[in-house]
C-alpha cells in the first residue's frame, strides 16, 4: 500500500468523486493514529490535541484553538461565541452556515441569519453587506457578526475581495467569522500564507477531513476568550471528546503529509474539466468540477456511471459536482473519464 492510497473501497468502486469527505485513513495516517499519545480531552490532558490546537493557532496567527468533532459545531459554536441571543449574523445566502447547516444558528443559537447575494466569484459585495445592516434602534435586531466562507463552491475568493468586505464590517462594528471548510484549498490556489487569510477574520473554522483527507475534525482558532467561550459551548451542543488525540494525529499527519500535495488535485480537476468540455458544461475551481450533462442523458446517469465503477452525486436538474481528493489518482480519474465518455 502506497503512502497516499485509499484503503478498502465500496465493492467495485475506482473512483469516487462524490465529494473530498470520502477518504480513507491511508496507512501512513493509519499509523500516526495508533501510534498516537492521548489523554482526556475534556479534562484538557490529550498532549496530541493541544498540540494539535497549538499548531493551528501558532500557524493561523491566533492567539488559541479549540478541536471540534465536525465544522457544523465549530462554526456554530464560534457564531453563538461572538452573537447574543437575538442578535444578527451577515452570511452569504450560498454559504454553509446558511444553506447546509440545518439553520443550527437559528434553532440552536437563537440568532438570526440574514442571507445577502453572493457574488460571481464567491465574495460578498460591501454595498449588499451595508444594505443589509440595522440601524440601533429597538424596533430591530442588532447587526453583530459577518461570516465569510473560502473557497465557496471551488472558487477561492480572491484577498482583496474579501478585505473589502471585512473593511465594511469592521467599520460598522461587526466581528468576523470565516468558515474555512477548504480554508487550505483557499490557501493553495491564492498562493497567499496562511496567516494572511486567516488574519482577515477573528476566528476561523478549519476542516481536517474535506482537502486534508482526515476522517473527522475541525479546529476553531481565535482570541482566546473567544476560544474559551466556545470550550462551554462545546459542551453545550455535545460535549467534547475524551481520547481524541487519535483523530488529533490524523488531522496533524495530514497537515505534514496531505497538504503539500492539494496542488495535485486541482491539477486533475483542471484536467478532469477539460476532458468533459465536448460532453456538457463545465466549470472547475480548485478540486471541483461542476458538470451539466445534455438533459437527455440526466436520468440515468449515476446509476450507468456506478455500473463502470465511478461514483458521482445524483444529477437532480443542476449541475453535478464532481470533487477530486486523494483518493483519486491519475488511472482512478482515467477510469472516470473513460466511464463519462461511454455514459455520455
Amino acid at each position: 500500500m502506497t503512502l497516499y492510497s485509499s484503503g478498502i473501497a465500496p465493492m467495485g468502486t475506482i473512483c469516487d468523486l462524490r465529494s473530498d469527505t470520502v477518504t480513507r485513513p491511508c496507512a501512513g495516517m493509519r499509523a500516526a493514529m495508533a501510534d498516537a499519545e492521548v489523554g482526556d480531552d475534556c479534562y484538557g490532558e490529550d498532549p496530541t490535541v493541544l498540540r494539535l490546537e497549538a499548531v493551528l493557532a501558532e500557524r493561523m496567527d491566533k492567539a488559541a484553538g479549540l478541536f471540534f468533532p465536525t465544522g457544523c459545531m465549530s462554526n456554530l459554536a464560534a457564531l453563538m461565541a461572538q452573537c447574543a441571543r437575538g442578535e444578527e449574523v451577515i452570511v452569504g445566502r450560498d454559504y454553509h452556515v446558511y444553506a447546509d447547516e440545518a439553520a443550527s444558528a437559528s434553532v440552536l443559537g437563537a440568532l438570526s441569519l440574514v442571507p445577502i447575494p453572493v457574488a460571481e466569484d464567491g465574495g460578498l459585495e460591501p454595498a449588499e453587506i451595508r444594505a443589509a445592516l440595522k440601524p440601533e434602534d429597538v424596533h430591530y435586531a442588532r447587526s453583530r457578526l459577518l461570516c465569510l466562507e473560502n473557497t465557496v463552491g471551488g472558487r477561492a475568493v480572491p484577498l482583496a475581495r474579501m478585505a473589502a468586505a471585512v473593511r465594511t464590517g469592521r467599520e460598522a462594528g461587526l466581528s468576523v467569522h470565516l468558515d474555512g471548510a477548504r480554508f487550505f484549498n483557499a490557501v493553495t490556489a491564492l498562493g497567499c500564507s496562511e496567516a494572511e487569510l486567516a488574519g482577515l477574520a477573528d476566528t476561523v473554522s478549519l476542516c481536517l477531513s474535506k482537502g486534508l483527507g482526515a476522517p473527522a475534525g475541525t479546529v476553531l482558532v481565535g482570541p482566546t476568550p473567544v476560544i474559551a467561550e466556545a470550550r462551554r459551548l462545546r459542551k453545550l451542543l455535545g460535549g467534547g471528546m475524551r481520547q481524541s488525540g487519535v483523530l488529533a494525529a490524523a488531522g496533524l499527519w495530514a497537515l505534514e503529509h496531505q497538504l503539500p500535495r492539494l496542488a495535485e488535485d486541482h491539477a486533475r480537476a483542471a484536467h478532469l474539466a477539460r476532458a468533459l468540455i465536448s460532453l456538457g458544461t463545465v466549470r472547475q475551481g480548485t478540486n471541483m468540477v461542476f458538470f451539466t450533462p445534455p438533459v437527455q442523458n440526466r436520468a440515468a446517469l449515476a446509476a450507468r456511471m456506478a455500473g463502470q465503477g465511478v461514483r458521482i452525486s445524483d444529477p437532480g436538474e443542476g449541475a453535478i459536482r464532481l470533487v477530486v481528493h486523494r483518493d483519486v489518482d491519475d488511472a482512478a480519474l482515467t477510469a472516470a473519464i473513460a466511464a463519462f465518455e461511454s455514459c455520455l
